[in-house]
């Protein structure tokens, strides 16, 4: 049975900074800057959470089904280390927000940035167990980093948003190589969570995970699926982007171990076949859960695709847990995808001064987990909200009244 990934969507948060602005306003230094490969970051507003993220994600690709295509979704998957509740998922929120009906499985789960494959690959088995047949899954990776620490090399590109994927046996966007998988995974403590209001970790432990997770999940994959090639067996890439330039040099890597190469070659094929997919996180930042699959719409958008083209992909989540995997998307994908406009949307965002983005991160340590009872208060990014989110019917958080979050339209 074909499986895969028949519609997705990225929502990148209201408001946009220049990263060079982060690094001049903090003091930082700024002969680091261009091996960043960031221009420009989301920043959320105290009216949003991983909730409405995911469900102004999501929403798109849910009108556009009919009432018995919405029907057929039989479960939601979220995948978020940026959840509002121990127990509570935040699944149940989105489904509701969404009008989908009660006869359906809700749960999240959680491996940092990893979490969104997870929840691509058990929406795809559901689908392909084909235990009900033509039934859909609906898989919503969404991430926040309001209270990223700030004066740290991490800022200029810890980012929001949140990506959709409705997962069904017509994979109009990406075809699962079903099977063609490698795993590699191991106990590391090289970035985490453990207060609301921290995110914290070693940089360089956690460079050297995701590169030794790289190497190792690829080599899993070989093991798998014979005649494999590096340069030859995949016509694109896609990798888990905390930043480009990681990107670059994990790419590098591969290049040299798995095929001697170095130079100008390797350069050369960086442009070709990884460069499109990192376009879009350029404008974005690191989204954790949904970076590799924002990394894949921006590959869709960007790249040449004139026909059917094998992607591999590479997701790691911190902790760790990392997967290489294939699949082929076809000439239909592009026009699919471009009805969603990413593009248009992170066009849209509004432009923040400096200044105005530290008022931002103000306001939203406000917000931080936990909170009992609450009302948002949108004259303090009251220019944020009328650029962006007034009139458009975008979904907003308005309060929270004895812990339970209640939301609007915009």
């Amino acid at each position: 049975m074909r499986t895969g990934i028949e519609s997705i969507n990225f929502y990148g948060g209201p408001a946009v900074i220049t990263a060079r602005s982060i690094f001049e306003g903090r003091g930082l230094d700024l002969s680091r800057f261009d091996n960043l490969m960031m221009d420009r970051k989301s920043v959320g507003v105290a009216c949003e959470d991983a909730v409405t993220n995911g469900v102004n994600a999501a929403k798109p690709i849910i009108d556009a089904l009919s009432e018995d295509e919405k029907k057929r979704i039989e479960l939601v998957i979220t995948a978020s280390e940026s959840g509002v509740d121990f127990g509570k998922s935040i699944s149940t929120y989105i489904h509701d927000y969404l009008g989908l009906g009660r006869n359906c499985r809700l749960f999240e789960l959680k491996q940092a940035c990893y979490g969104g494959t997870a929840g691509l690959h058990m929406a795809a088995c559901f689908v392909a167990s084909n235990v009900s047949p033509g039934a859909k899954a609906l898989v919503i990776a969404t991430d926040v980093a309001r209270a990223a620490a700030k004066s740290t090399y991490g800022e200029p590109s810890q980012a929001v948003g949140a990506i959709a994927m409705l997962v069904s046996d017509n994979p109009e966007i990406l075809e699962l190589d079903f099977g063609a998988t490698g795993q590699y995974s191991y106990e590391v403590m090289d970035t985490c969570r453990p207060l609301p209001e921290i995110e914290t970790g070693n940089p360089d432990l956690s460079l050297l995970s995701y590169l030794d997770c790289l190497e190792n999940s690829y080599k899993n994959y070989k093991q798998k699926v014979d005649g494999v090639h590096f340069q030859e067996t995949f016509d694109y890439l896609a990798f888990h982007t905390p930043f480009g330039g990681m990107v670059k040099g994990a790419h590098r890597k591969l290049m040299h171990e798995e095929l001697k190469l170095r130079g100008p070659v390797v350069q050369q094929d960086f442009e070709q076949r990884v460069a499109p997919a990192l376009t879009y996180g350029m404008q974005v930042g690191n989204v954790y859960s949904a970076a590799l699959y924002l990394g894949l719409c921006s590959l869709i958008d960007h790249a040449q695709v004139d026909d059917y083209r094998r992607v591999g992909l590479f997701s790691y989540g911190s902790g760790c847990s990392s997967e290489f995997y294939s699949g082929v998307i076809g000439p239909g994908a592009a026009v699919k995808l471009s009805q969603m406009d990413i593009g248009g949307h992170l066009n849209s965002r509004y432009e923040l001064s400096f200044d105005e983005y530290e008022q931002i991160l103000d306001q939203n340590v406000e917000w931080l987990f936990g909170i009992r009872d609450k009302k948002v208060d949108f004259s303090g990014f009251s220019r944020v909200y009328d650029h962006f989110f007034k009139g458009k019917g975008y979904l907003v958080l308005s309060e929270v009244d004895d812990f339970h979050r209640k939301y609007v339209w915009s």
